[in-house]
């Protein structure tokens, strides 16, 4: 029972109390005459208010920073766009976003794959993604491929 805290034990933090500072107590004091308010202007006066963010009269630093333009929408799904040019020269009779990632044709943050239909088709293919243009489908079809919405 002696591992009982008693009141007469608690003790503030170490560094959290410290000595009143006095001022306007004389020069002995080390804090006299201007009680540690420098000499004359507005820091000096009582009742003392300056705005938040006031700099001394120098260009306060959220007016120096530029205006942010619009904003990031972060749910938004990041597309790899390919064109249909680019599965002529891939050996695979599937075509998906895995695939054309490890090749290196779309990059590797993209979450979706979109098919546009620049180029021409020379053999059939499936290809899974989420989007084709009319072209793109259209010549996939045109070749014997199927174009799959994922």
């Amino acid at each position: 029972m002696t591992d009982r805290i008693k009141l007469e034990d608690l003790r503030p933090a170490e560094g959290s109390t410290g000595k009143i500072k006095r001022v306007g107590r004389g020069r002995s004091s080390g804090m006299g005459k201007t009680s540690c308010r420098g000499n004359n202007g507005e820091g000096q006066r009582s009742g003392r208010a300056s705005k938040r963010g006031f700099e001394g009269g120098q260009m306060p630093g959220y007016r120096q920073m530029p205006k942010l333009k619009g904003f990031t929408n972060f749910n938004a799904i990041k597309y790899g766009s390919v064109n249909v040019s680019e599965f002529s020269s891939i050996n695979a009779d599937e075509i998906t976003l895995e695939l054309l990632k490890s090749l290196g044709k779309v990059s590797s943050k993209a979450e979706e794959l979109r098919v546009l239909g620049n180029g021409e088709l020379t053999k059939a293919v499936t290809v899974n993604a989420r989007y084709f243009t009319a072209s793109a489908k259209e010549k996939i079809e045109k070749a014997g491929g199927k174009a799959q919405i994922v």
